[in-house]
């Protein structure tokens, strides 16, 4: 299921977007997605501060209060990689908006056509994102985990036990060294040391001690550990990595 986040200030150019959303959404029932309404940005971040996580965010930059700007600023800092698009009345931002990594800037009135258009694309982004997994041998089956499930792996001895978004743990009969490759073509996906795997995604802050993960379990660095991961986490989320 994909969360599409809808934030403007101005009532009824956010029930059009929700309308023409809902319009979409009947001309692809294949597509499962929910559909969240913020009349402005405060409370926006307030929810996604709560653990909501929209995959696309359509967000007015021209609003009471915390401009769209300001608010997609807010997510980056908090290491929050919801695709972002605008959809304003004026071109001024556009520059600062795609140095936010915004994916799209769509001047109102939006049409339907061009609204469709870009769903088309973000989701097939999004789709892809979805696919990204590595297929474990876990009581004797092969099963595939998906990439952005895996909050962190932890090794103890010959067993690595792999920490889901749901609370559970995977454990595998494997070496961390051996875990680690197959982790290779994902960016995400880093290790600290002798003992952990960390996913980038799921890293809320760190310091030159630890690593703050969002399932509330902070993980020890090694010794000169730190200023490799700083520089790893800066570059994943400002997409020097890409």
């Amino acid at each position: 299921m994909y969360q599409i986040a809808l934030c403007d200030d101005e009532q009824t150019e956010l029930m059009k977007t929700k309308e023409m959303l809902s319009s979409y959404k009947k001309l692809h029932p294949e597509l499962d997605f929910e559909i969240g309404t913020f009349e402005n940005a405060e409370k926006l971040l307030v929810k996604v501060q709560e653990g909501y996580a929209p995959d696309l965010i359509l967000m007015d930059i021209y609003m009471d209060g915390k401009s769209g700007i300001e608010a997609a600023r807010e997510l980056r800092e908090m290491g929050k990689k919801s695709r972002v698009v605008f959809l304003t009345t004026s071109e001024n931002h556009a520059l600062e908006a795609f140095r936010l990594d915004a994916v799209q800037y769509l001047l109102k009135p939006v049409s339907e056509a061009d609204l469709f258009s870009l769903l088309d694309k973000q989701i097939e982004v999004l789709d892809y994102e979805k696919q990204k997994y590595v297929a474990l041998q876990i009581d004797n089956k092969i099963i595939r985990v998906m990439v952005h499930d895996i909050v962190y792996c932890e090794a103890q001895g010959k067993r690595q036990y792999l920490h889901m978004t749901d609370g559970t743990q995977l454990c595998v009969h494997m070496s961390m060294t051996g875990l680690e490759e197959l982790f290779t073509p994902y960016e995400e996906i880093v290790r600290i040391g002798k003992w952990y795997i960390i996913n980038m995604d799921h890293v809320e802050g760190l310091d030159s001690q630890a690593v703050q993960m969002d399932n509330e379990q902070q993980l020890y660095l090694p010794r000169g550990a730190y200023q490799t991961l700083r520089k790893h986490y800066i570059a994943y989320y400002t997409g020097a990595l890409s």
